[in-house]
Order: structure tokens, then sequence, then C-alpha cells
């Protein structure tokens, strides 16, 4: 088929997984190989999802010349490591949240996939969902006035060993970063670019943020008030509140499958919008619209937003005193 993307994936564990499904509800996706740091994960993988090439290294993906473009589903401390590779080889790369560790990172894997006039994309699956688009369109009309507060709030009970990944600050652990991420990104997208931010954390035994609240100042206009835990097990809503309304994406705003929109006359209406199978399927779907048109980047989900938020990542961690080892130079390390 002229139109089918063939993909690759980077790695084995569980964002692979729920990607790998994706891709089945893809129109013109085709998942043609996988790899994995071992032969025996990358046949256990390729097995599960009938896919053909099970690769025993991440060299020996990039350099298969029967894929198009590589989704990395690695642990964030490797994304920016693996997606250099990825784009040095001539992959389009489409790179799972958060982007990288940091800015510095950011900005490195960015430079090399506009100078190899590859497609790249941080794979903030919320963004191109259904109901968030939707919600989107509503703001864009009018409906609810003019933008002015996001509140947004994602947390639960970890109960992992301080060993796990979540904890673990040699694997980038922490609320922040896992899913911090998630009304910082939501609120810059409804919001626009962030001009200043302020962070309160308390941090864990280990070293690393276990709750975090953090508000936003936007450059066009409107503030944000955002929380993460690791805790507790909170609401997970977003209210995107206007001068003449607001829209809430209740229950999980990471994964809407309806939206609510109540304006000052009282009016009240649901509107379903359900997602394609487990919801992985509409970014791959916004990669391949892209990479078919030529196109090096999303508007979905640009560069610039991704490079701007681990900026913004950046400042709530200096301001709550975390620093990973990605932070610092070869000889402090």
């Amino acid at each position: 088929m002229e139109n089918t993307v063939r993909w690759g994936i980077l790695g084995t564990g569980k964002i692979a997984r729920a990607m790998a499904q994706g891709l089945r509800d893809a129109p013109g996706a085709q998942l043609v190989a996988v790899a994995s740091r071992s032969d025996a994960g990358a046949q256990a993988f390729g097995a599960e999802f009938g896919i053909e090439r099970c690769h025993g290294s991440y060299q020996a993906l990039v350099m298969d010349p029967g894929v198009d473009v590589i989704y990395i589903a690695t642990p964030h401390t490797l994304h920016a490591e693996n997606a250099l590779l990825c784009l040095a080889a001539g992959k389009h790369v489409v790179c799972e949240k958060p982007f990288t560790m940091n800015a510095r990172e950011a900005q490195a894997v960015v430079d090399l996939a506009r100078d190899k006039k590859l497609f790249l994309m941080e794979a903030m699956w919320s963004r191109f969902l259904p109901a968030v688009q939707e919600a989107q369109r509503i703001i864009a009309s009018g409906e609810i006035g003019v933008l002015q507060q996001v509140q947004a709030d994602i947390g639960f009970v970890a109960n992992f060993p301080p060993e796990h990944r979540m904890f673990n600050p040699e694997l980038g652990g922490g609320a922040l970063l896992d899913v911090g991420i998630y009304p910082l990104s939501m609120a810059a997208f409804f919001l626009g670019p962030v001009s200043q931010v302020q962070a309160l954390a308390e941090m864990g035994t280990t070293g690393v943020d276990e709750q975090v609240v953090f508000s936003l100042l936007h450059a066009g206009g409107g503030t944000s008030s955002c929380a993460c835990s690791l805790r507790a097990q909170t609401p997970t809503e977003m209210s995107i509140s206007g001068s003449l309304g607001r829209i809430r994406l209740p229950n999980r705003f990471y994964k809407p499958d309806h939206l609510i929109v109540e304006t000052m006359d009282g009016a009240r209406r649901v509107i379903a919008a359900p997602h394609l199978g487990n919801g992985y399927a509409h970014e791959a779907i916004e990669a391949m619209r892209c990479i078919r048109a030529g196109l090096l980047e999303s508007s979905v989900m640009p560069h610039a937003d991704s490079v701007a938020l681990m900026h913004n990542l950046d400042t709530m961690r200096d301001q709550i005193g975390l620093v990973y080892r990605s932070d610092l130079s070869a000889d402090q390390a």
C-alpha cells in the first residue's frame, strides 16, 4: 500500500505495548519491527503482537531499511540518547513524553531532526484525542468567551518500592516528569506558552518529588493552577474557564471520552467524543499525516512547545531542588 507507514518500536515495556495496540487502530499503520536490549525480550514482544522483525539491539532497529518511523518507548532518562540514535540513522521519530530530561537535551534532539529534515514529535497523546480537539474547537468558536484560567490535577497512590522508576532518581523518578507533564502540557495547549512558573513540592525519602503544586502565568494572558501527586488519588480533572463559561474534562482528563460545556446562562451539555481503541491511535494518525505531507513537525505538538515545556520543568525542578544526573556536566557526573 502506497500510503502505508512502517513503524518500529524501540523498547518493550508497558508504554510500548500500549502503542503496539494503538497502531492496530490507526489506518495505514504497519508495525513491522521492535527492538529490545536482548533478543529474548524482542522475540517475546514480537510474538505477542505478530511483529516480523525482532531486533536484539536498538542499533539494529535504526539500521533496519524497512522501518519509516520509530516510536521511542524507553524510560525518559534514555529519550534523548535514543532519539539522537534514530535521527542520525535517518528515521522519523515519535518520542514518548516527557520528551527528554531537560531543555538542553530537547533542543539537541530538535536541532538534529531539523538538520536531517526528519519528522519529530513528542507523543503527548492527550492533545490528539477527539475530546481535547473538540474542546479546542469550542474555545475557538467563542462560546465560552475569552479564555482566562485552567485548573488541572493528576494523582495516584504509587505503591512501589524505592528502587522503582517512579521513585528512583537515577531513572528520572518523581511526580513532575512522570505525571505533572500532563497538566503542564495541556494548560499550555489551551492557554499558550508559559511566561512564569512557581512550584512547591513535598520530597520523598529517595530525593525525588512526590507531590507538587504549580502555578503558571501564560504569555498571552491567563493563569493555570496545577497539581500532581504520587501519594494521593486525586479527581484527575481539568476545567478550562472563560469569560462566558467553562469546559470540563472530568475523570482522567488525560484520556477523556466526553466533555461538559457549561455557560453563564445555566446551559449545560455533555458531548460524547470517544477515542479509537486505547486512544494511542490518534497521535500515530497525526504523525503519519505529517510524514505523508513531508512536514517536519505537528502543529498540535510542535517542537517549540516540547522545548519550552522542558524549560518550564527545569525551572520548577530548580525551585524545588531536584537535580538529575543528566543535568550535570561530564566532570560533575
